[in-house]
């Protein structure tokens, strides 16, 4: 049985691998001081087009998301967040438990929009009690989103714009932000976001690397003596090589590119067949992962044949389910995919 449950399903590409399996006994020093990683971290800034850059490697996304949060802000501040947005709903409360609070502002699929930043800072200085009350400190996204959805250039500038007028952090995850690069007529590319943000990531979990994420700090501006307060978030791992040399490898040649794109290739081809077979989506998704609206008997029938996973129920006969392609999904995958469509599905 195929799986489309998520895009971390696989191990890691063929060309990682294969630098992980050559660089294997070479003695190596630790905690990131290798070469493999030196050249991860140039090859890194060259792509941002920010040689001050400094870049740090982190073995997973919810661990980044903690120490970003909980290294940048003041005791007595929190981080605003989509009510969407994965540090909010998916990460088991692992902000709050740093001791920052997430401050929830509304989802425009997905997105936050300046305006609702802008309005929440107003309000919040407004309020004459607000020094008994939780500071904004940062603001939160990714990208792309928890649904899919890419923010466009201008977005991202009137949300770098309103951060920096109000002294506030602009933080993005990106744990597929290869597919957000990779999307069809995005006009967002790494050298922008490297100018409008204060700190982001670079995901290797989900696109292509076996383990690790790459955390990026535009011009070098990452918190004092940054490594301590890594070790001290249990993040610092002893064989840095073990990132190193992944992101060596997915950025030697543009690789993370070129393999994140057939991650995309392969969203529009579900869209396709779930779009001939008659069925609605939950939102207008360009990237990777495609959110389809079912019936629950629907799901049941398609369960025998293929993996996906539930997102929400939207009814009581309907829910709406995720169906998430990788840089690792195959022809046959989809071949399958689209056997079990024909078979399980029947719209007039």
């Amino acid at each position: 049985m195929y799986s489309f449950a998520c895009d971390y399903l696989e191990g890691c590409h063929e060309e990682v691998l294969k630098a992980l399996t050559e660089t294997n006994m070479e003695q190596l020093p630790g905690y990131g001081t290798d070469r493999y990683t030196k050249e991860a971290s140039d090859e890194i800034r060259t792509a941002c087009q920010d040689k001050a850059a400094t870049v740090w490697f982190i073995s997973g996304g919810t661990q980044t998301n903690q120490l970003v949060i909980d290294t940048m802000l003041q005791p007595y501040e929190g981080v605003l967040a989509a009510r969407s947005g994965h540090v909010n709903v998916h990460e088991a409360g692992a902000i709050e438990f740093s001791g920052h609070k997430v401050l929830v502002l509304p989802s425009h699929d997905g997105k936050v929009a300046a305006r609702d930043v802008e309005d929440y800072v107003k309000n919040f200085y407004n309020d004459e009690n607000h020094e008994h009350m939780v500071f904004p400190g940062m603001v939160y996204i990714s990208h792309p989103t928890e649904f899919g959805t890419l923010y466009s250039a201008d977005e991202l500038k009137a949300l770098s714009k309103v951060c920096r007028e109000n002294h506030l952090k602009l933080y993005l995850d990106g744990a597929r932000l290869g597919y957000g690069l990779e999307a069809d007529g995005t006009d967002v590319t790494l050298p922008l976001i490297a100018q409008l943000t204060d700190v982001f990531y670079i995901g290797g979990t989900k696109a292509g690397a076996l383990c690790g994420e790459a955390l990026v700090f535009p011009g070098g501006r990452e918190p004092s003596h940054f490594i301590t307060r890594i070790k001290q978030h249990g993040a610092l791992s002893a064989k840095g090589r073990l990132t190193g040399v992944q992101f060596a490898a997915l950025f030697k040649g543009n690789l993370y590119g070129r393999i994140c794109r057939r991650g995309i290739e392969t969203g529009m081809q579900i869209r396709q067949i779930f779009k001939e077979a008659g069925c609605s989506f939950y939102i207008d998704s360009p990237t990777n992962q495609q959110f389809v609206i079912l019936t629950n008997d629907e799901i049941a029938a398609l369960k025998q044949y293929v993996d996906f996973s539930f997102w929400e129920a939207l009814d009581e006969t309907h829910t709406v389910v995720r169906f998430a392609s990788s840089w690792a999904t195959t022809d046959n995958g989809i071949r399958q995919l689209r056997e079990a469509v024909s078979c399980c599905i029947h719209r007039k």
